[in-house]
């Protein structure tokens, strides 16, 4: 059950369906008037940022550390068989990236519904999310029976290319539980609870590991039952998010094609921009690949050790868009810049420190990975410029997921979409092969996208140009008339 706010509780009490369903429009704005006085967090944002934030931060944790578990466990059966996880894992999430961006839209969508009272709309809501993930899952498993066999050639060995496609086609399998379970964490957030969602990632994970010591070596199934244990994982988080979400209910008999409508409407611009990015972001690799060994291990090793750094930050910019999307719900506009500042505030302290000990020690936290002169060379001076960016990054993340929250979502996607790849690989190339500055010149072109990016979300979101959108969210809240929901 969510850990959950007053907020919820107070709000549940004054919106139970059956007198919703009687209830005229103008009593109806009155329970919402009733509600903007009841933002609890409206004063002092900052203790219910970090409440929520540390919990989507060890969430995400956890999921890296799964990957992690799979590939520590594969690594016992040879380079050949890494390597081939590595490619189809990477291939399996291309196929549901646009999944993972644009389920984000029903958090979005939920706590603005939390903070405009309208709890009657969450269950729709989630039967919503769901039959969308459902539907995305099957369409990635579709793509993925005809682009599984490229695999094998697009590797440098047959084993490779084998254990790839072997991977690969299991993954690929769970595409619709692991969307499903991306919805259902993204409802729980919408509500409140990032705590729900951290206990299961952490079950999860726990599950996976040992899942995948017994169906690697036991059972015999090698590199296909790493693949194995990662979808029986997901089906696990999947059904303990359905359990926790029993209290509130699915709506799957109450849900309407409106329902729908709206999680899609928000949600294409946020897959499209994540599928964008991902995309932006392999050439960018498969060009520093190119470049010779050392830079791209360089930029494998920088990689890592960055993206640490950046998961707390993205949590702490989720946190917010919980909150922001409440505010907006409840008509508070005036704490979207409040909101967004403080989380700015936050955020920058910790990519500064992050910053900060990157610029004084990197040798020391490139010897974990390597010690090679000309690596620890070019891996420095890939580090060196991830210092400067990190402060901009996290204004990136901090002023997407606030725009995101205030249903802001189609510029930002469409501005910073087009930065990836106006930016990014031509400044790879011509810097990196053109000038001969090897992977430093792509991490310089990333670094440009990076501030750019920044720079236009907190002009924008300065200037308002998200109340329009933020308007837009509460007319169609104030349009969706409560119905009567038939009995589960």
């Amino acid at each position: 059950m969510s850990q959950a706010s007053s907020l919820e509780a107070e709000a549940k009490d004054q919106t139970d369906p059956s007198s919703l369903r009687q209830q005229p429009t103008t009593e109806m704005q009155t329970n919402t008037l009733e509600q903007r006085e009841k933002l609890r967090w409206r004063l002092k944002p900052f203790p219910e940022l970090a409440k929520l934030a540390w919990p989507i931060a060890v969430s995400m944790l956890s999921f890296s550390a799964m990957t992690l578990s799979d590939t520590l466990f594969v690594s016992q059966l040879g380079a050949a068989q890494v390597a081939g996880v590595g490619l189809g894992g990477v291939a399996a999430f291309t196929l549901i990236c646009f999944g993972f961006g644009g389920l984000r839209s029903v958090k979005v969508l939920i706590s603005q519904a939390v903070g405009a009272a309208r709890r009657d709309r969450i269950p729709r809501l989630v039967a919503a999310g769901v039959l969308s993930a459902v539907a995305l899952g099957l369409v990635a498993v579709v793509l993925g029976r005809f682009f599984g066999p490229l695999l094998t050639n697009m590797a440098a060995t047959t084993l490779q290319g084998q254990t790839a496609a072997e991977y690969f086609w299991v993954r690929n399998l769970g595409a619709p539980l692991v969307l499903s379970s991306v919805a259902l964490r993204e409802v729980r957030y919408g509500v409140g609870d990032s705590h729900s969602p951290m206990r299961i990632s952490l079950l999860a994970n726990g599950a996976n590991i040992g899942l995948d010591y017994l169906f690697i070596f036991p059972l015999g199934l090698g590199a296909a039952g790493a693949a194995w244990a990662s979808v029986a994982a997901a089906g696990l988080e999947c059904l303990a998010l359905l359990y926790v979400q029993r209290s509130d209910g699915f709506g799957f008999r109450s849900v309407r094609s409106r329902d729908v409508l709206d999680v899609v409407r928000m949600g294409w611009p946020l897959g499209l921009q994540m599928l964008v990015e991902v995309g932006s972001f392999a050439l960018l690799t498969v060009l520093i690949a190119g470049m010779g060994e050392t830079d791209g291990a360089g930029h494998q090793i920088a990689m890592q050790l960055v993206h640490f750094s950046f998961l707390p930050a993205f949590a702490t910019g989720e946190a917010a868009s919980i909150l922001v999307g409440q505010a907006v719900g409840a008509n508070e506009d005036g704490l979207v810049k409040r909101v967004g500042r403080q989380t700015l505030l936050l955020v920058s302290l910790y990519t500064g420190s992050c910053a900060l000990v990157i610029a004084l020690f990197p040798n020391w936290l490139i010897s974990a990975f390597t010690d090679d002169p000309e690596l620890i060379r070019v891996t420095r001076s890939l580090l060196y410029v991830a210092a400067v960016f990190q402060v901009f990054d996290g204004m990136h993340i901090v002023g997407r997921c606030v725009l995101r929250g205030t249903g802001d979502v189609r510029r930002p996607a469409l501005v910073t979409g087009a930065l990836a790849w106006l930016a990014t690989p031509p400044l790879t190339y011509f810097l990196g092969k053109h000038l001969g500055w090897g992977a430093l010149g792509g991490w310089i072109g990333l670094s440009v996208e990076i501030v750019a990016g920044a720079l236009f979300l907190w002009w924008r979101l300065e200037r308002g140009g998200w109340k329009r959108a933020a308007e837009r969210s509460r007319q169609e809240l104030e349009s969706d008339v409560p119905v009567a929901v038939p009995a589960e």
